[in-house]
């Protein structure tokens, strides 16, 4: 590139692309750098970076790298904002360009203008097969609708210009907009445009017959007649070639000879019109040629950063285009049209295809092999054209499940429907949030739409060039898809179980949470819980603290995590999506007997601390009452200072030590008499071991908790695994036996068939006897 810059005889020019291609190879490559330590002395009154004579180009575009990736705390959102090629450059380069050509005289100015707003305006009619059009360059893709509306108005209305909106007033207006239409148009319009709200009309879809997300023709011609009827006249017509969520596209041949019939200004936009520039276009794609006007983003479609948008729009008269704000005489506005220009050029017609045909083969690759994947529906397959899709998971209740077995979804109550929507959506949403974090290179995108739910979007036309897709990312995805389907299916079909015993354990309570993509959500309730409060519970918030601790020690392949209840403020545990068969009955037993182990340790504190303080105040009137006894046995004579110290000279005092421990377990005084007399501090009471749950099981080595049992195992491993746990336990018989037998050896009392023997006798006989139990223990071990 520096070669052909030399070549350039404007050093303007030759210097414009150099510094450009500076800046960005040190914005894009180079590491981040910190702002020098010295600093000259600044003023109060002026900022620092406009304190002295200025900074240098090198300093700034670091001040401005610094900004772009934020602070070194910050979490990095991704490696880099946009895929930024050669072509991304002469979208920039357009830019810096507009300001300097800005700097012309007046005469070249508006010839350079007009050449270039005529050339790209050509361009793009040629290119999506708009002939006898003009073109109106914007930088919101939404900003070229209300011009588009304010020349309807002006068209329809004659006496606009001199009467204004009291010709509104008489005959209001509509427009009609379809319910599958981007979210915020209709107020956008509103706002644009000054027009109350009542001049809105949503359109429905088809609910019986046709594509959910196409705009009910039939319905709209009833909603014409009516407004007629009523004294309102039909304006405007906004259509879709590609809807904004799932890219289907409406009847646009059907509802431009509906507008023809009643007058109607006809708009279409969408993402479906990209594929005017193929060499195959759908019928309903191609009947957008045909229309009044039609809004283009050909910066999205080719990953052009910093490109105006595009409203192709077809009317004869320029000074109602004048007045609607299409044109202008203002070569700054004429200017707009530079960057795409220049990226148009670069491109040429078969780069533009090609970047449109790759985008379109990338989704028709995904829908082909979604279509061989199970469980996974695909909203738009009957759009074979369409470069979106748009799919979910979807799998049917298992037949096991009483709520559904032998019940058809339409007559299934209304509650019971909702639920499993509601559950299917966090599954979908919990597959697309892992897919675009395993798959960040796809540009997918979780929606929520109103009958079919939460799905994921894969647009490739409008992310593949700036995220460089390609056809073996596709086929990546779907390994992953495919990688977490039996997750999926898996949790789906423990749900239900999960609920059943949860339901059936005391002291537990099942959480339904529509928002939770696990097996479940649960709630422990301990003895002071108040079902009717929605308030925070600590005493629950801290026996569930430590059942999550507790459950997480375990190591398993489930994930817990704690939170608020879906629908108040208390504790639960919310566990997460199951990856292999899980022993629901384990689980859910373990919880429960854990939770109440936590909450009878935490009582038992509470009860010791009590029995601690009343422990406390009996030692205090102990002692008081031990110093009582000391002064009538000593004598008061002995308490004075001085007489005391020859008393005690003369006639010692022989006291005896007596002292008090408290004993935790027993919960009361003991003398410390003991403890003096054999130096050894007595052991106690031994508390008794903590309760397990009943079916508490044996687990094979390296095998993680709450993992069912091999099914398929035969008899044999079966009987040994038995007989190992017998073998285990007289081992354990055994040992106990042989401890047992030495403490009675070696005790202060001998047993009665070692009271007739001599020492020497009976050490050999408890010798052979030691030996015989250890080899029985050998062998059983």
């Amino acid at each position: 590139m520096d070669a052909s810059l030399e070549k350039i005889a404007d050093p303007t020019l030759a210097e414009m692309g150099k510094n450009l291609k500076e800046a960005m190879r040190m914005l894009e490559n180079s590491p981040r750098t910190e702002e020098e330590n010295g600093k000259k002395p600044v003023s109060e009154d002026i900022p620092g970076p406009l304190q002295g004579s200025g900074q240098d180009m090198v300093s700034i575009l670091q001040l401005v790298q610094n900004l772009m990736h934020g602070d070194e705390d910050e979490e990095p959102q991704s490696t880099r904002i946009q895929n930024i090629g050669e072509q991304g450059h002469m979208a920039l380069l357009g830019h810096s360009l507009g300001a300097y050509i800005s700097t012309l005289d007046k005469e070249k100015l508006r010839k350079l203008t007009t050449r270039i707003l005529s050339d790209t305006t050509l361009w793009l009619r040629r290119i999506f097969r708009y002939e006898n059009g003009c073109a109106y360059f914007h930088e919101e893709e939404r900003e070229g609708l209300p011009k588009i509306c304010r020349l309807a108005i002006h068209s329809r209305y004659e006496d606009f210009v001199v009467d204004g909106f009291n010709v509104l007033y008489n005959k209001k207006p509509v427009i009609y907009l379809s319910a599958a239409a981007r979210p915020g148009l209709g107020q956008y319009l509103c706002n644009q445009l000054g027009l109350p709200f009542p001049c809105l009309c949503r359109v429905p879809c088809n609910t019986m017959f046709g594509s959910q997300h196409q705009m009910d023709v039939a319905f709209l011609e009833k909603l014409i007649k009516d407004d007629i009827e009523n004294g309102r006249l039909p304006l405007l017509l906004v259509a879709n070639a590609g809807t904004a969520a799932v890219g289907h596209t409406d009847k646009i041949g059907r509802l431009k000879e509906l507008c023809e019939q009643y007058g109607i200004w006809l708009h279409v936009e969408g993402v479906n019109l990209a594929t005017l520039a193929l060499g195959y276009v759908s019928s309903s794609v191609l009947a957008a040629t045909k229309c009044d006007s039609m809004t283009l983003t050909p910066g999205l479609w080719l990953g052009l950063p910093a490109v105006p948008a595009v409203t192709l729009y077809k009317h004869d008269d320029p000074a109602l285009t004048l007045v609607a704000g299409l044109t202008s005489n203002k070569p700054a506005d004429k200017l707009r049209a530079l960057p795409l220009w220049l990226s148009l050029q670069y491109l040429g017609l078969d780069g533009i295809v090609d970047r449109i045909k790759h985008a379109c083969q990338l989704s028709q690759r995904l829908q082909e092999s979604l279509k061989k994947v199970d469980h996974i529906k695909i909203l738009v397959e009957d759009e074979l054209s369409s470069p979106v899709v748009v799919f979910r998971f979807s799998q049917e209740l298992p037949a096991s499940n009483p709520v559904s077995k032998g019940v058809p979804v339409s007559n299934m109550a209304p509650v019971a429907v909702g639920r499993e929507r509601h559950s299917c959506d966090a599954l979908n949403r919990w597959l697309g949030e892992q897919l675009k974090q395993l798959m960040p290179q796809c540009g997918l995108t979780v929606i929520d739409l109103e009958v079919d739910g939460t799905c994921v979007r894969f647009s490739p036309l409008m992310t593949a060039e700036v995220l460089g897709t390609r056809g073996e990312d596709v086929d990546q995805l779907i390994t992953c898809i495919q990688s977490k389907l039996p997750v999926l299916t898996c949790t789906l079909q423990l749900r239900e179980e999960f609920k059943q015993e949860v339901e059936g354990t005391a002291g537990l309570l099942y959480v339904d949470d529509p928002n939770w993509p696990g097996i479940g959500v649960v709630r422990y309730e301990h003895a002071n819980d108040d079902d009717t409060s929605l308030k925070s519970d600590p005493e629950g918030e801290k026996i569930h603290t430590g059942l999550l601790k507790k459950l997480n020690e375990l190591e398993s392949d489930l994930t817990f995590k704690m939170g608020p209840e879906y629908k108040s403020m208390k504790s639960c545990i919310y566990i997460g999506m199951a990856s292999d068969d899980v022993d629901v009955s384990e689980l859910v037993e373990t919880i429960a007997v854990t939770a109440r182990e936590i909450e009878e340790n935490s009582r038992l504190l509470e009860n010791m601390t009590e029995v601690v303080r009343k422990g406390i105040q009996e030692a205090q009137v102990q002692l008081q009452k031990a110093n009582e006894e000391r002064l009538l046995e000593e004598g008061v004579l002995r308490q004075i200072p001085v007489v005391g110290s020859m008393l005690n000279w003369f006639s010692p005092v022989q006291a005896s030590q007596k002292g008090r421990s408290f004993n935790l377990t027993a919960g009361c005084l003991e003398s410390t008499e003991y403890t003096y007399v054999h130096k050894v501090q007595g052991t106690g009471v031994t508390p008794p071991p903590t309760p397990l749950g009943t079916r508490s099981k044996q687990r094979l080595p390296g095998q993680k908790p709450f993992k069912r049992s091999l099914r398929g195992s035969d008899a044999v491993s079966e009987t040994s695994s038995v007989s190992h746990v017998e073998d285990l336990e007289k081992v354990d018989q055994l040992s106990s036996g042989l401890e047992h037998d030495s403490l009675e050896a070696h005790g202060p009392e001998q047993s009665p068939r070692a009271a007739d023997l001599t020492p020497g006798q009976t050490e050999a006989l408890h010798q052979e006897d030691d030996h015989s139990q250890a080899e029985e223990l050998d062998r059983l071990r």
